[in-house]
């Protein structure tokens, strides 16, 4: 059986990043573009090609490991005691077995986990953006104007906190998950490592608009059909019947507390 880790020239605890990086720098070196006439550099080409191809995959990954420990107990020489059938040693072949086994396991689910929670860390802030912005520009709340000094200076506090909170959420997706394409480089003869991310700049940027444009419209519209005017004038000093440019206070605030709600119920979890 080809052992992929070899080809790659990695250790098999290797984590995926250095597994990206180990196949760059060979792809580099035994590229067809930098080695025409070689035979023997392209035979050596499609095999980091193909075991890049396993390895870079958690999932494939895990199944080649389970195949490759599998291979390694079974194809052991004649007269060794993997052939054996003394029970002990059966018991202690399957020990060995079961523990590599759980070790792939457990690495895939930490991969997993790791890759889980980056994504809830912009999807809630994001959500929690376009749901907040919906329902402010629908209920047109006033909590701002009607409150003392001590409730405005609140307010901008936990605006400005809030407004932190959200712009490192979000530059933090960005650089995760978004790259400019004024600086892509796609040959895998660069000399600089690059993470491959699924979304361009521009494509992100506008979607965020775009989200934000949406719940502004939504949230005009279902105010003025449901005639939520009828809460500004049983609650003047809650709600106004006009949207007012405090309503831009309170979708980052409202980002912040469901940030920290959810952080506290993962720690619960966790």
């Amino acid at each position: 059986m080809i052992n992929y880790y070899e080809t790659l020239g990695v250790s098999p605890k290797a984590s995926r990043a250095e597994i990206r990086s180990a196949y760059r720098r060979l792809a580099r070196k035994l590229h067809p573009d930098l080695n025409q006439t070689s035979e023997e550099a392209a035979t050596r080409f499609a095999a980091i090609a193909e075991a890049y191809e396993v390895l870079g995959n958690s999932r494939e990954r895990a199944k080649y490991d389970q195949r490759l420990v599998h291979a390694s107990i079974t194809s052991s020489p004649n007269g060794t005691p993997f052939d054996t059938n003394n029970p002990h040693i059966r018991r202690w072949r399957q020990m060995v077995y079961e523990k590599r086994y759980n070790e792939i396991i457990d690495r895939m689910i930490a991969e997993e986990r790791r890759e889980s929670i980056a994504r809830e860390r912009i999807i809630y802030p994001v959500v929690a953006l376009f749901v907040s912005t919906l329902f402010v520009v629908v209920f047109k709340p006033m909590i701002f104007v009607n409150s003392a000094m001590v409730g405005k200076i609140i307010v901008v506090a936990l605006f400005i906190v809030g407004l932190i909170h959200m712009i490192g959420r979000f530059r933090d997706a960005f650089e995760r998950y978004t790259y400019d394409e004024n600086e892509v480089h796609e040959s895998i003869l660069d000399e600089e490592e690059r993470k491959m991310k699924p979304y361009t700049r521009l494509t992100a940027v506008m979607f965020l608009l775009g989200g934000m444009t949406v719940c502004l419209g939504l949230g005009l519209i279902i105010g003025s059909y449901l005639n939520f005017n009828l809460m500004a004038d049983s609650m003047p000093s809650m709600f106004s019947p006009t949207l007012k440019p405090e309503f831009v206070f309170y979708p980052p605030i409202i980002v912040l507390f469901v940030d920290l709600m959810h952080a506290f119920a993962s720690g619960l979890e966790g």
